[in-house]
């Protein structure tokens, strides 16, 4: 099963409150930081929410 990669790229500083959560959902707390996920579809769903916050790498 594949992984997905994510890492937070921008400030959720002033961002909307509902992203804001979805970030911290995906385990991201801090700038710059990782956190590796299933590659499914609610993980592609809360990823698709927050796209211009994160950046993405799929994993094998």
């Amino acid at each position: 099963m594949a992984n997905l990669k994510i890492t937070l790229v921008k400030s959720t500083i002033g961002a909307v409150p509902k992203h804001r959560k979805t970030v911290e959902a995906l385990g991201l707390r801090k700038l710059n930081k990782t956190v590796v996920l299933p590659d499914n579809a609610a993980t592609r769903g809360m990823v698709q929410q927050v796209r211009h916050l994160v950046k993405v790498e799929e994993e094998a």
